[in-house]
């Protein structure tokens, strides 16, 4: 019986990457929504048009999801977790340098397109490259949550 566990000399690079992405996904969520009222005042923009703010977000995350098993099957786990964390950073900056509402606007969406691939594709690397009875060490400690 296959245990799917394959011994790594960076497992702990692995697992500290996938634990810094983890972050930077949650932090972006939390920042996105604590700044949206300083947001709406500096890009003088009502309620209705700062919400878009995180409505592209939440819509493209949505349609994103059902790719995700689609995507991995014919690029590969790996290639898609880096393309997505690469994505979801470059757009990062871009919603950093945005000016306009149009531009952040579409810089969340472009996260959007990029964050709904990582919960999914950070999982596999991590498990393949931890012994069975540490698996689950994350998932105790919320960190997978």
């Amino acid at each position: 019986m296959s245990t799917g566990y394959t011994p790594t000399p960076h497992r702990a690079m692995i697992t500290w990457s996938i634990m810094l992405a983890t972050i930077m996904q949650t932090l972006d969520g939390t920042i996105a929504n604590v700044a949206l009222p300083h947001m709406q005042g500096s890009l003088s923009a009502s309620q209705d048009q700062i919400a878009w703010v995180l409505t592209s977000y939440i819509v493209a995350a949505a349609i994103g999801t059902p790719l995700t098993g689609w995507i991995s099957g014919r690029f590969g786990r790996r290639t898609v977790l880096l393309w997505s964390v690469a994505g979801f950073t470059v757009a990062s900056a871009l919603c950093g340098l945005s000016e306009s509402l149009a531009q952040i606007v579409a810089a969340r969406l472009l996260q959007g397109i990029s964050e709904p691939h990582w919960s999914p594709c950070r999982k596999r690397p991590y498990s393949i490259s931890t012994p069975a009875k540490n698996r689950d060490r994350p998932w105790r400690s919320g960190a997978w949550a």
